[in-house]
Order: C-alpha cells, then structure tokens, then sequence
C-alpha cells in the first residue's frame, strides 16, 4: 500500500505563491503522480500531473502559465509550485498517484493523500 503525505498549505494573499509538496512511501506501483483540488460546492478537479521520468507534464487550463509540478525520484516526492494564486485557488490539494504513465489528466488514480488547505485571501 502506498501511503502519500502532503505539506506545505496555508494561507496566502492574492498573488502570491504557494509551494506544495508530497511524499510517497514506496517507488513500487507508482509512476504517475498528480494534484487535484477540492473547493466547497464544486467537484474535484484535475490540477497538474506528472509522469515518472518528468518528461511529460499535463496542467488544467485553469492554472496553466501560473502553477509547476515537479517531482524527485530519489527522494519520491512531487511538488506543485503556484503563483500568482487567486481566491478561486482556495481548495483543498490532494497529491495522487497512478500505475499509468501517460495521459495522466485522464487516468484512474489508485492512492490518495489525505489533502492540505490552501486559503487565497482577496
């Protein structure tokens, strides 16, 4: 079993930027990483993924210019850098991964972390 740990939330004012970060527990079963976000009233909603060598990235159109994921094999860890934040980036962040490797906005994801608050204020 894959166990995923998020830090790295908190509050922010508009325009400003945010680093989150995510370790895995285990190499095996993980390739694909990714961040979902889950604001109150809405749906869950893809951010940014990741394949295993980093040479495939896949960001929503919606943070596309304004958010990095990035991630290290040594260390299994995935990190999404965001800037320029804006109050509609208020969620709550999931780090995920996938035993797929491509087309990673689209794929099931079978871990979960336990997510990480990110507040924009106004």
């Amino acid at each position: 079993q894959v166990q995923l740990v998020e830090s790295g939330g908190g509050l922010v004012q508009a325009g400003g930027s945010l680093r989150l970060s995510c370790a895995a527990s285990q190499r095996t079963f993980v390739y694909g990483m990714a961040w979902f976000r889950h604001a109150p009233g809405k749906e869950r909603e893809f951010v940014a993924a990741i394949s295993w060598s980093g040479g495939s990235t896949y960001y929503a159109g919606s943070v596309k210019g304004r958010f990095t994921i990035s991630r290290d094999n040594n260390k299994i860890t995935v990190d999404l850098q965001m800037n320029s934040l804006k109050p509609e980036d208020t969620a709550v962040y999931y780090c995920a991964a996938t035993k797929y490797n491509s087309n990673l906005g689209a794929v099931p994801y079978d871990y979960w972390g336990q997510g990480t608050q990110v507040t924009v204020s106004s």
